[in-house]
């Protein structure tokens, strides 16, 4: 069972109080221990007079139920008096509910978007320094549909939209969120309209808990808007066609093409959802920039518009770019993935003067990021891809790039991009790089050869200025520090770069599988599939086949997976291992499940222990021996992993060998197909090994 909603200390400034939903949602506030301000001007439902009647009762009423109120009787055009109020009275300001009453016409744009204006304003920077607030905008149906009759209402109601959008993205790095309702309710603005049996169904309290539930601080709602009424609510958004391109190389653009083109224009089937205006803008972009830029004749040109880009563009190469470096860049991308010197064998990619001086392996993506600059892929005509490339002077890299292939993914379309780094004639290293494209599906090449594919525990924290510090060594991206920036891709908070938990991920391996030889190191290949926050912990899973080490990569505080499809080749690996490595450097793989299961234990303990009730144990062989040994208990207490055998009699004890163990719990081996096949042994009460089901699912993903 939830706790129920509190505000309890918060300070609410409500606009039109005195009646209405602005006095159903001040009893609902001060209800819940909110400390209210209670706005009317008291005038009449015509914009004219002034009492201080209206508020004076909903302030009577709330204390009445011992609440907490004041009222305020200014005009929303006197915004900074009404927040006035609230911060003498109160002492601060948390949530806003801007203008909700409708006047005649020549004060509708003075009280609702201006009104509204103001008296956001005056709150703005109350609500910044105290890293709170909660802002609610009153709209309508007939702002986002407009109606007969009321076109400078509807502007106005409208504009309140953008007003909101505006905010959401401006208040939210300072945990300020800004929501847009559009009710529909019974009022004394409705009720000479509205029949007696629709007030009674439009009740202005099945508009409040929406409200309500919006400016709780559990709330992170921000930046929408919801129609409301009845007790019936639903979120709104935008909705876009796929469109048509009708520009095109060496051609004009005509009226008669947009009329021969407009069913097409208009079919809302396979619609796009814009979120943001720069998601908007890089849709367009995408959608018409590069298809403008299509080569070869009018012909071809038209045939590839459904493309986004043409397939002519793969083999297609990019400019040359030399890329400069000194020992400063190598330490700094070493910093920037880190490494430190509080640990010794760390100093050799730290200090230029160390005699084992090294450059990390993975610094080699850091010159083949510049094919992707403005020296490199947005070469080809239409990618208008923007990144800044470092230029420093000592060592000169030459890099040159390919589009290796385009591939369809239905919602967009992948760019590969291959990139050779050399020193003189020598190849220093190859990178494949992924571009995803928005919007550019549908032509239909669904598979490559050219993509390197990959086969199917470490922690390092990671300061608050590791993207900070990362970017240093090249990717300027302003959504790895700027939080303004970061907000408008909907991020609440700048993100770290993806190749600096690569980075991460690939030290890791090279620690504990090569010592830190970089000789050994081969090459590596990712997939990111979540971005990670300065500050999380970055846990590196890793297991061994051959020379070939898989892994992935998790956020140890939500365990949300962000980096998989993960592998690095390593040379002249032996299942050796001193005593004191991790599980996962002695060869087994089955000992990460096992560490995985026993996290999942120590989280859901009692609710496996209810569930499952009983006791297994696993033999794990290796070369027909047995290596390990481990008991899972979910029969008592709160559940519980070990490694050796079980003390008593376990339900069902299990043998297999490591490789099997992996295949099953991967899903590409059926268990009762192995049992059948000896591959797996099991006795015991073999009945409750369905249950391990419980256990296991989560992992096959591994």
């Amino acid at each position: 069972m939830f706790a129920p909603l509190r505000f309890d200390g918060k300070v609410v400034l409500i606009t039109g109080a005195g009646g209405g939903l602005g006095r159903e949602y001040a009893l609902a506030f001060a209800e819940r221990g909110a400390f209210v301000v209670v706005n009317d001007l008291g005038g009449d439902i015509k914009g004219g007079g002034k009492s201080s009647t209206a508020a004076d009762k909903v302030v009577a009423e709330i204390k009445a139920k011992g609440g907490t109120a004041v009222a305020n009787y200014d005009s929303v055009e006197n915004g900074e008096k009404l927040v006035q109020t609230a911060l003498d009275t109160f002492g601060r300001i948390g949530i806003v509910s801007p203008p909700l009453h409708c006047f005649m016409a020549d004060l509708i744009n003075r009280v609702h978007l201006r009104g509204s204006f103001l008296v956001t304003r005056a709150a703005w920077d109350h609500m910044k320094k105290q890293k709170f607030g909660r802002i609610i905008m009153t709209s309508s149906a007939a702002g986002i549909y407009g109606n007969f009759g009321q076109a400078n209402y509807s502007t106005a109601k409208l504009g309140l939209l953008g007003f909101s959008n505006t905010l959401a993205i401006e208040g939210q790095k300072y945990n300020i969120y800004c929501n847009t309702i559009a009710p529909t309710a019974g009022s004394r603005l409705t009720q000479t309209v509205m029949a007696q049996d629709l007030l009674d169904f439009f009740k202005v309290e099945y508009v409040s808990p929406l409200v309500l539930w919006l400016c709780h601080e559990q709330c992170e709602e921000n930046g929408s808007l919801f129609e409301v009424g009845g007790g019936w609510i639903a979120k709104l958004r935008w909705e876009r066609t796929q469109g048509a391109i009708l520009r095109h190389q060496n051609q004009s653009m005509s009226p008669e093409a947009v009329r021969d083109h407009w069913d097409k224009i208009c079919n809302f089937q396979n619609a796009t959802k814009p979120a943001s205006a720069m998601n908007q803008l890089l849709e367009v972009l995408s959608a018409v920039d590069i298809d403008t830029g299509l080569a070869g004749n009018p012909t071809s040109a038209v045939a590839s518009t459904e493309l986004g880009i043409p397939l002519s563009a793969v083999g297609q190469k990019l400019a040359e770019v030399e890329f400069s470096y000194s020992n400063m860049q190598t330490i700094l991308y070493a910093l920037g993935v880190g490494m430190s010197t509080k640990e010794p064998d760390h100093l050799k990619f730290l200090y230029e003067g160390d005699s084992e001086f090294s450059c990390l392996p993975t610094f080699g993506v850091i010159p083949s990021q510049s094919v992707l600059a403005h020296g490199g892929l947005s070469t080809i005509k239409g990618l208008n891809i923007d990144y800044t490339r470092v230029s420093m002077c000592s060592r000169k890299l030459t890099s040159r790039g390919m589009i290796a292939d385009v591939l369809d993914k239905g919602s967009g379309m992948v760019v590969l991009v291959d990139a050779h780094t050399y020193n003189g004639q020598e190849l220093v290293c190859y990178n494949q790089f992924t571009l995803f494209l928005v919007g550019m599906g549908g032509f239909g090449k669904k598979t490559s050869d050219k993509a390197k594919v990959a086969p199917c525990c470490r922690q390092a924290p990671l300061c608050l200025f590791q993207a900070a510090l990362y970017r240093l060594s090249g990717d300027f991206n302003p959504l790895h520090i700027d939080p303004s920036f970061a907000a408008l891709g909907g991020y609440k908070t700048p993100i770290l770069h993806g190749l600096c938990s690569f980075g991460f991920a690939a030290r890791h391996v090279l620690k504990h599988y090569a010592n830190n030889d970089v000789s050994k190191f081969k090459s590596i290949k990712v997939r990111f599939v979540k971005p990670v926050l300065p500050g999380q912990t970055l846990q590196t899973e890793m297991w061994k086949e051959g020379s070939r080490i898989h892994l992935q990569c998790r956020i140890k505080e939500t365990g949300d997976v962000v980096l998989t499809s993960a592998y690095v080749d390593l040379q002249d690996i032996t299942d050796a291992a001193p005593l004191d490595r991790l599980p996962e450097t002695r060869g087994l793989q089955s000992d990460l499940v096992f560490a995985e299961i026993g996290h999942r234990i120590k989280d859901f303990g009692p609710e496996l222990v209810r569930k499952v009730n009983a006791v297994f144990q696993w033999e794990i062989t290796q070369g027909g021996r047995t290596a390990a040994q481990w008991t899972i208990n979910l029969k008592s207490g709160t559940g519980s992993l070990q490694k050796g055998p079980y003390s008593g009699k376990p339900d069902v004890t299990f043998t297999l060998s490591d490789e099997d163990f992996m295949k099953v719990v991967q899903g590409k081996l059926d268990p009762q197909k192995a049992f059948f096949a000896g591959k797996l042994k099991a006795k015991g009460n073999i009945m409750l090994s369905q249950k391990l089901e419980t256990i296991l699912k989560d992992y096959a993903k591994f």
